[in-house]
């Protein structure tokens, strides 16, 4: 419901189990997950996602994991068994900001992490 009046209606709607993340039956893609990520941007719960998510170099999973470029990225990682992924908001040397979203689903999807860290650094170049 939320999603229909939010986001609309098409192919390829997510599947939510219990919104922590960590169920193996949750699905979306990560155009989907950037969409959500533009409505809630716009949304007045901004401020309090913002504050929720991890700052690179600063505070929780990213906290060593600072930008080589010296950015700003305010991101979720997420890691299961065959499957990885990071998504949030990067600031541009532009002022502009972006959404980045990344997912890997194989056997070896922790390796996909060095290519995580470089989209969002380079999108950080702009």
């Amino acid at each position: 419901q939320w999603w229909n009046e939010r986001i609309g209606t098409g192919e390829g709607q997510p599947v939510f189990d219990n919104g922590s993340g960590l169920s193996r039956d949750e699905r979306i893609t990560a155009g989907e997950l950037a969409k959500m990520l533009q409505v809630a941007w716009r949304s007045p719960v901004m401020s309090e996602l913002m504050s929720s998510l991890p700052a690179s170099g600063v505070d929780g999973t990213l906290k060593r994991r600072a930008l080589r470029s010296g950015g700003a990225a305010h991101l979720k990682t997420g890691t299961l068994r065959d499957a990885a992924g990071v998504a949030g908001y990067v600031d541009g040397a532009s002022g502009r900001r972006y959404i980045v979203v990344a997912i890997a689903n194989h056997a070896n999807a922790a390796a996909a992490r060095p290519a995580f860290d470089a989209l969002v650094d380079w999108a950080t170049q702009d």
